[in-house]
C-alpha cells in the first residue's frame, strides 16, 4: 500500500484502574497511527501498562462519560478517529476492514462518502462468549471522522454524527466484569450516575417503574432474546441487569425524600 493511499487514524481510549484489560485493549491497537490515552489518575498498574504503548498519555480529573470521551477525542492528531473502551480489544480482521473501508471510502463523492461506521461487539464473562440474550445484538459507532461529530449523553454517551454512517465487518471484542463482584460493584457506581441523569431530567417516580421495569427487562433478555440459552451464565447477566434497573428507580426514590438526620431520628417505643 502506498502512503497516498494511507488514510490515518487516531486511536483513543480513557482509563481509570483497568490493568486487568489495558493491555490486550493496547496490543489490538499497534496498526494505528496515534494511540492517546487519557487517565483518571489510577492507583494500579494502569499508567505503568499505558505508557509501554504510547507517549500520548495525559492524566485529567473524572468529570463524566461524555466530557472525558470529548476531550480524549480533541487530544487526538487526526480527523479519522477510534474510540475503544480499555476492557475492549480490536480483532485483526475488524482492523483490516478498518483500513480497508477507509481507503475505499476516501473515493467516494460528496455525499456518499460516510462520516462514520458501527461495528458488532460479542461480549465474554463468566467463561464464555454471550451469542444470545441483552447483550445481542450490540453495535454503535466506534471508527468516525471527529469534524462531523462530538459525544453526547450521560452515563451511555455516544457519538452523534452528522452525515452517512456504514456498518464494517468482523468484530471488537469485550472482556467485561472480572467476576460477579465486580459487576455488582459496577451496578453501584453506573446506577448513581444513572440516578443524577434522571434528577437532571426531571424523571419520575412510579412503583410501575421500580417494579414493571425490571420485570419486563427480564422477560426480553431471558425469554424473548433467548438469554437462557447461556445456561446459569445467562441466568446471571439476566437477573443482574433485572437488579440494576430496580435499583436505580430504588435510588431515585431515595433521592428525592428528606429522612431526617440520625441524630433527629424517632425513637422506638
Amino acid at each position: 500500500m502506498s502512503r497516498a493511499e494511507h488514510i490515518p487514524v487516531s486511536a483513543y481510549l480513557i482509563t481509570f484502574n483497568n490493568e486487568r484489560t489495558l493491555e490486550t485493549a493496547l496490543r489490538s491497537l499497534q496498526w494505528a497511527d496515534e494511540i492517546v490515552v487519557v487517565d483518571s489518575f489510577s492507583t494500579d498498574r494502569t499508567l505503568e501498562i499505558a505508557r509501554r504503548y504510547t507517549a500520548r498519555l495525559e492524566q485529567r480529573s473524572w468529570p463524566g462519560f461524555r466530557d472525558q470521551y470529548q476531550y480524549a477525542s480533541e487530544q487526538c492528531t487526526h480527523d479519522w478517529s477510534l474510540f475503544v473502551d480499555a476492557d475492549e480489544e480490536i480483532s485483526p480482521a475488524l482492523a483490516r476492514a478498518m483500513q480497508d473501508e477507509l481507503r475505499a471510502n476516501a473515493a467516494r463523492a460528496g455525499t456518499e462518502a460516510f462520516v462514520g461506521y458501527q461495528a458488532e461487539r460479542r461480549t465474554y464473562y463468566l467463561g464464555r462468549w454471550h451469542l444470545h440474550g441483552g447483550w445481542v445484538p450490540d453495535h454503535e459507532v466506534r471508527l468516525y471522522r471527529r469534524s462531523c461529530g462530538r459525544w453526547e449523553g450521560g452515563l451511555h454517551a455516544n457519538i452523534h454524527l452528522q452525515g452517512r454512517i456504514g456498518r464494517l465487518d468482523g468484530f471488537y471484542y469485550h472482556y467485561t466484569y472480572a467476576n460477579i463482584a465486580d459487576q455488582l460493584g459496577t451496578i453501584g457506581r453506573y446506577s448513581d450516575t444513572a440516578v443524577q441523569d434522571m434528577l437532571a431530567a426531571n424523571t419520575r417516580f412510579g412503583l410501575l417503574k421500580l417494579l414493571g421495569n425490571p420485570l419486563a427487562r427480564f422477560l426480553r433478555d431471558y425469554v424473548l432474546k433467548g438469554g437462557f440459552r447461556e445456561g446459569l451464565p445467562g441466568l446471571v447477566v439476566a437477573v443482574s441487569t433485572m437488579f440494576y434497573i430496580f435499583i436505580k428507580y430504588a435510588k431515585l426514590w431515595e433521592a428525592r425524600q428528606s429522612f431526617p438526620p440520625f441524630g433527629d431520628r424517632d425513637r422506638l417505643p
